[in-house]
């Protein structure tokens, strides 16, 4: 089998782990591809030169052979993937060496559990649902997909206007700081933090949610993600910041903007002794009785 690699970063504590890491992939006898980037890190940083059989820059030189993309870092660092494995339906799994980690939710502990499943085929693959924006012009001319969300938010101090409609029917106008077209999976993300509902990420919606909303009585709501949602923003301002998961560009005047699903998903693998309940309860602490944390 073989694995293709990527990282950006990490800390001097994490490196017992990244060489555990590539020992076990060693062992079971892994053909390894790793990012040229993340390669230069280690060799440079910690002076650890992992054994691989090579190395890719981009989508473009991926080999197609590979079964698996294992992304090392947090979240971001797994978001980063999405341009890497595009519609070629690379299944991928993230290992956390950062804090949270929802997305990449294999804990550094449970690294070489990790690597024997995938040897073993201890693993389920999901599809999860990606995000496509299209505009009047080009707003992101290499990759315009979005795992997480797509949001668009106010420059300056003023609030900015946004009509929304779904399928060309007129869904209602928001005056807020800005608003999040999310998809299940960034249910969890930035739109949970504005009080957005968490979708399993299995269901077939996108969540639109504002941020900080003039009118309180508007809230979140959830669409089917059949629909195709049209944005019409104005304002006073003439900028605004458009991005799509961790990625964002600065629009210097109003266009229509179009959000859909797209027409690829992504394949996220789980561990056997995973799902996403689990997650749910260890990374949120759901259940968790933090009354005695107080005095």
């Amino acid at each position: 089998m073989k694995v293709a690699v990527y990282g950006r970063n990490f800390d001097q504590g994490f490196l017992g782990y990244i060489q555990a890491f590539f020992h076990y992939l060693n062992h079971y006898g892994f053909q390894i591809d790793i990012h040229r980037g993340f390669l230069s890190f280690m060799s440079d940083q910690y002076q650890f030169y992992p054994s691989v059989n090579s190395t890719f820059t981009g989508y473009k030189d991926i080999d197609e052979n590979v079964d698996f993309l294992i992304s090392i870092g947090g979240d971001g660092t797994f978001l980063d993937t999405v341009s890497l494995v595009r519609e070629t339906h690379i299944p991928v799994i993230g290992i956390n060496s950062g804090k949270l980690g929802f997305l990449a939710n294999v804990a550094k502990e449970e690294i070489p559990e990790a690597i024997e499943s995938l040897y073993f085929g201890k693993y389920t693959v999901e599809e999860r649902s990606l995000l496509h924006l299209s505009s009047e012009e080009i707003i992101f001319p290499d990759f315009s997909y979005a795992l997480n969300d797509m949001t668009i938010q106010k420059k300056d101090s003023r609030m900015i206007t946004v009509h929304v409609y779904l399928n060309g029917q007129y869904l209602n106008t928001y005056w807020a700081d800005g608003l999040i077209i999310a998809t299940p999976t960034g249910s969890t993300a930035y739109s949970l933090s504005v009080g957005g509902p968490i979708v399993l990420p299995d269901t077939n919606n996108f969540i639109i949610s504002p941020i900080s909303p003039h009118n309180l009585t508007v809230r979140p709501i959830v669409v089917p993600d059949e629909s195709e949602i049209l944005l019409k923003p104005e304002g006073r301002g003439s900028k605004y910041l458009i991005s799509m998961d961790h990625h964002s560009k600065i629009i210097n005047k109003v266009m229509n903007i179009t959000v859909k699903k797209a027409e690829f998903s992504m394949k996220v693998l789980q561990m056997d002794h995973t799902d996403f309940y689990t997650t749910l309860r260890n990374k949120l602490m759901w259940g968790i009785d933090t009354r005695n944390s107080f005095g």
